[in-house]
């Protein structure tokens, strides 16, 4: 067999590619990608989901708003129980009474505030339900955030007084129980309970508030 001349090789290769191209399958227009599906979101599709996302948005957002509101009445509850708890535990820890009284200047007591105005917690060495010039402020409670209200019965009316036992006794002595019902509009009223141990504790109740 004689060897092949370089134009004879080149020439089979030629050949080669040019069965190999014909055996193989064409694509039809079917097949090939089409060039405006691949290219993105048409106009409408954009438009159709912006639309949704507007609707299910406007749907949750009540509902954040709600949530967003009951989770700041739980926390102003939880506020008053634990400056109600703290100031028992100061109480005993000083050997002399402790108290809370509404205040709106976040200085002195004030028996025409209201509870959600704010409040201050001092030292009442002497007794008298007021701060004095040489008692000293423990803590300064901040205004209720807007839309809750916080109404008390009698015996929490204007103040929370503890003894150096660790006991809530009015001024005059006699054993001091009441509630503050914490309110806002379209949710279920909290209670802060104070108990006769002097303990405070949080209620959730069913009343819907007007």
């Amino acid at each position: 067999m004689r060897p092949r001349t370089q134009a004879q090789a080149a020439s089979a290769r030629v050949d080669r590619a040019a069965s190999w191209r014909r055996a193989r399958p064409r694509r039809s227009r079917r097949d090939r990608p089409d060039r405006a599906r691949c290219a993105g979101f048409t106009v409408v599709e954009v438009a159709i989901a912006l639309g949704l996302a507007a609707l299910l948005a406007g749907l949750a957002y009540p509902a954040f708003q709600d949530w967003i509101g009951e989770l700041r009445l739980d926390n102003h509850a939880r506020h008053l129980a634990e400056s109600m708890m703290r100031a028992r535990t100061e109480a005993v820890r000083r050997g002399h009474r402790v108290a809370l009284c509404k205040s709106s200047d976040r200085r002195h007591c004030d028996g025409s505030a209201r509870w959600e105005d704010g409040f201050v917690m001092f030292a009442d060495v002497d007794g008298d339900g007021r701060v004095g010039a040489a008692e000293a402020l423990i803590e300064i409670g901040a205004r209720a955030p807007a839309g809750i209200t916080v109404s008390a019965n009698r015996p929490v009316e204007n103040y929370v007084s503890y003894t150096s036992l660790g006991r809530a006794r009015m001024l005059d002595g006699a054993l001091q129980m009441g509630t503050l019902a914490l309110c806002r509009r379209g949710h279920r009223a909290l209670h802060v309970v104070l108990a006769a141990s002097g303990r405070a504790r949080i209620e959730r109740t069913q009343d819907r508030c007007p």
